[in-house]
């Protein structure tokens, strides 16, 4: 009984008497108190716990997009330099890059900062490169795509495509003279392989020519889409030899004649990469600027094996930076009067994003772990490029559904991975190619024409 009077006075205490006249012309007062006067404990305490909902601040869990914790599989050193390229990405790169992307500009101020944390190159051996592991060179390339996918585009294309053809291709003498000017971004890479009319087809029908004079290597032909050579100090360009038919690679310098680039313009994805056109018109490489170690596709091919999980890695942080800002959002988002993100249907949709960031996390990890222990094979690196180039989408389009007319407009960081996840769709092999090399692996039978 004195618990009962209790919940009485203090629900009596939680009513402004100021306003009983008011809200009398609402309600039959003596009505209300008398059902009031009628409840059990349970009732009363149910009442007020009511009441005083408004009043608390809900605690809500953290924004989190690791959601089966798969980061406390890093042992500590790993852990905090994972902090260091998030800190480094949410500080430097966040507040600047919408505009960048939307100037089709990008910002040199960072280049140095981003050198100085020393994680180019991060799985080479020597040339002042960390000799660290995939599993880690993966997570650094999810960490920098979670702001941004075309910085993590730069930094690919650096560190993997243009470091990686010298370091798996090059001779010592190459790798002494280029990989710790590379690892220091004193010197920026390109890698030349896709051309106007070929891109899948590069295995066997490449246009760009070589041909071995006296004068030295004569290259003749176009590239297409070669991400950050408007302004790369060398660009890798792989060219059929006309001798023997096999694909050769070479290290071209920016001011070498015959060599230009223009730059590719009103592009919808990844802006803030400068890709260019290369126009190779009796460029004279000498022999010395041959990667020694390139003397046929395959040779390309491990690079492009080794770059496309890092490839798979870049779209688990894209489709992880839209679905935490979309979750972000969903929960200051009020529609009639409370936060969307307690409707049940944006829910689902972000479940559905959560349960595909999830699958493709544990598989790149898992990819990672193939890599590390040399067991990493192509149809191993396509198989990731195609789920999670494909779950990328799907996630990034939930994510501007969940914003609605908001999630078109730059300034809330959804509209940028939503179109940025198209590129990633594309490059390092089509959808169909990587399926087809995993085609036919599972079957026996290979179906490319």
């Amino acid at each position: 009984m004195f618990d009962k009077v209790k919940n009485i006075m203090d629900l009596a205490k939680s009513i402004d008497f100021g306003k009983l006249e008011e809200i009398s012309k609402k309600v039959d007062l003596g009505a209300v108190m008398d059902a009031v006067s009628k409840m059990d404990d349970k009732q009363l305490h149910g009442l007020m716990k009511m009441l005083n909902a408004g009043k608390q601040k809900r605690e809500l869990p953290p924004i989190n997009g690791d959601f089966y914790a798969m980061d406390s599989k890093l042992n500590d050193t790993d852990r905090a330099l994972q902090l260091k390229v998030r800190e480094f990405m949410e500080t430097e790169v966040k507040p600047i890059v919408n505009k960048y992307w939307l100037r089709d500009e990008f910002p040199f101020e960072i280049v140095p900062k981003l050198a100085a944390l020393n994680i180019c190159g991060y799985t080479y051996n020597g040339y002042g490169c960390m000799g660290g592991s995939s599993l880690m060179e993966g997570i650094i390339a999810a960490e920098i795509a979670r702001v941004d996918a075309s910085v993590a585009t730069f930094f690919g294309v650096q560190s993997g495509l243009a470091m990686g053809s010298i370091y798996l291709c090059g001779s010592e003498e190459q790798k002494q003279e280029w990989l710790p000017k590379m690892q220091q971004m004193q010197v920026i890479g390109a890698f030349g392989l896709t051309e106007p009319e070929v891109g899948s087809g590069a295995a066997g029908g490449l246009t760009t020519t070589c041909r071995k004079t006296t004068e030295g290597w004569i290259l003749n032909g176009q590239k297409k889409w070669i991400g950050n050579s408007t302004f790369s100090d060398i660009t890798i360009i792989w060219a059929r030899d006309l001798e023997d038919g096999e694909v050769k690679g070479f290290i071209v310098r920016k001011d070498n004649p015959g060599f230009s680039v223009e730059k590719i313009k009103d592009k919808m994805a990844l802006r803030i990469v400068q890709n260019g056109l290369i126009t190779l018109n009796h460029c004279i490489i000498p022999e010395s600027d041959r990667l020694q170690k390139a003397d046929s596709f395959k040779d390309t091919g491990k690079v492009l094996q080794m770059t496309r999980a890092g490839v798979a890695w870049m779209a688990v942080g894209c489709a992880r930076g839209a679905y935490e800002n979309a979750l972000d959002y969903t929960r200051k988002r009020k529609q009639f009067g409370k936060p969307i993100a307690s409707f049940q249907l944006i829910q689902n949709h972000l479940v559905e994003m959560l349960s595909n960031l999830t699958a493709m996390q544990t598989l790149v990890f898992r990819l990672s772990e193939l890599q590390d222990k040399g067991e990493l094979r192509d149809e191993h690196a396509s198989l990731a490029k195609v789920f999670c180039s494909l779950r990328t989408r799907d996630i990034v389009s939930k994510a501007r559904e969940v914003m609605g007319g908001n999630g078109i407009l730059l300034e809330y960081n959804v509209a940028r991975f939503l179109a940025d996840a198209e590129a990633i769709y594309s490059y390092e092999g089509t959808k169909e190619i990587n399926s087809l090399i995993v085609g036919r692996s599972i079957t026996g039978f290979s179906a490319f024409v």
